[in-house]
């Protein structure tokens, strides 16, 4: 294809707008295994989980349904702030002189400025359909907890927030976005649980993780008959919710005239990645298309690319579901990156099976290299992008130039989830020359492995 031919970007109208989520499980060679009660290490069953979620979300989790309905009353929430556009980035292309085509789906133009509020508002949704008042939550950035403060505020939910407590320092007008739409935000560990009791008296200058805030905020939520957990990424649902992000692309693509040869997104739950990737994972699973898929995560929080497939716990408290995942154990402690929303110490189990059975590739990136790359991008196509956006923009300049060094044109296709107008202590660490790599050892990783349970 001519590298000259599609448009700057492609727009789509209300009636193109995906009226159903799409759910890879059903096209899935290798099933995931099921989740196990922390607890009982037996099957977890619909009623384990109804303390946490509402039913209609625990049902969406135990799918294996190839397309679910959107509601309408969600349909009006998703109209007044998707679709997002899909861009051919020319400006990056002539700065980098490459012969790809690249483009990106640039999630942060709704008001929480990422892709985030795709599950945020149809959670908030089913929680106000079942009776639920109050809503709890982690978050590692604060992208998570922005979106899911919007969407209890449309909803009149109560939003309870257990950030971690680096991203807590580092980015106050997270915080300040969040209150400002109701919801109350702890730093993570907290005074307010048990579980944050325990760990700030081992280490009461705890950086925190997000294993740690899910434990704070399931605690918070099976302690209260009116409180439900949200989760933003890992699960099922949510990463369900997050394929309107790939359904839209594949129309706009359509509409470009072209299909990409690669498809990239940060990785640190999953949502991102996932949600951009499944309904084009769908034509390689089927054998449409042989597209490339790479997950792209932090070389300090390295869990595809060094991490062990086996079962872990979710969450560092041991609440949640045991799941069949790459892990790096359930109690490690990443370095404070500035990537706050990659430090998870697991992954989705759909992501980390299909990364199992090859339609997946990982490559782990250092942050100085990632913010090389996002000033680039930044000064290309005037966007300034989200710490963990950029983990994807750094692996598409650097396939892009793999194909100017061998004369292919190639269509790349990356998902930009947000905007990093909240960074700005990382860029301004970035840019002062301040801004330090992470490598996680084989030491780091013996050592986080060792609390992951036999089963």
């Amino acid at each position: 294809m001519s590298n000259k031919k599609t448009p700057v970007r492609v727009y789509l109208n209300e009636n193109e707008l995906p009226k159903q989520w799409y759910n890879i499980q059903a096209d899935m060679p290798n099933p995931i295994k099921p989740y196990l009660n922390p607890m009982t290490k037996e099957l977890v069953q619909p009623q384990d989980l109804a303390p946490l979620f509402p039913m209609a979300l625990i049902e969406q989790e135990m799918s294996t349904e190839r397309y679910i309905d959107i509601p309408e009353e969600v349909l009006d929430k998703y109209k007044s702030f998707r679709y997002s556009p899909l861009v051919r980035a020319y400006g990056l292309e002539k700065a980098i002189g490459t012969t790809a085509r690249i483009y990106y789906k640039y999630e942060g133009t709704n008001p929480s400025g990422s892709h985030k509020l795709n599950t945020a508002v149809p959670q908030a949704y089913y929680n106000k359909k079942e009776g639920i008042k109050r809503i709890s939550t982690e978050t590692g950035a604060g992208q998570w907890g922005t979106a899911l403060s919007i969407a209890c505020a449309m909803y009149g939910l109560e939003c309870v927030v257990y950030m971690v407590r680096v991203s807590y320092d580092q980015k106050p007008y997270r915080k300040a976005v969040m209150q400002t739409y109701g919801a109350t935000v702890y730093a993570s560990p907290s005074k307010e649980t048990n579980v944050g009791r325990s760990i700030l008296e081992k280490d009461p200058n705890s950086l925190g993780s997000l294993g740690i805030a899910i434990s704070e905020a399931v605690e918070d939520a099976v302690m209260r008959e009116d409180t439900h957990y949200a989760l933003g990424s890992v699960l099922n649902h949510v990463i369900l919710h997050q394929t309107i992000i790939g359904l839209e692309s594949l129309t706009q693509f359509e509409k470009m005239g072209d299909y990409p040869d690669m498809v990239i997104g940060c990785n640190g739950g999953g949502s991102n990645f996932s949600g951009c990737a499944f309904p084009f994972i769908k034509h390689k699973i089927s054998g449409e298309k042989d597209t490339r898929f790479i997950a792209v995560e932090p070389a300090a929080c390295p869990k595809l690319t060094k991490g062990k497939f086996t079962y872990d716990f979710g969450d560092t408290g041991k609440m949640a579901p045991i799941t069949h995942m790459y892990t790096l154990g359930h109690d490690f402690i990443p370095a404070g990156i500035h990537a706050g929303g990659l430090r998870y110490h697991g992954d989705s189990a759909l992501l980390s099976q299909l990364y199992h059975d090859g339609y997946v590739e990982a490559q782990a990136v250092h942050q100085t290299d990632v913010f090389k790359a996002a000033v680039t991008f930044a000064k290309a196509e005037s966007i300034l992008p989200a710490p963990e956006s950029a983990h994807a923009i750094a692996v598409a300049i650097s396939e892009a130039n793999k194909c100017t060094e061998k004369g292919e044109d190639k269509a790349i296709f990356f998902n930009l989830s947000g905007h990093g107008h909240f960074d700005l202590t990382a860029y301004e660490a970035y840019n002062s020359g301040k801004l330090e790599d992470f490598e996680y050892t084989d030491a780091m990783l013996k050592q986080g492995l060792a609390t992951v349970p036999e089963i």
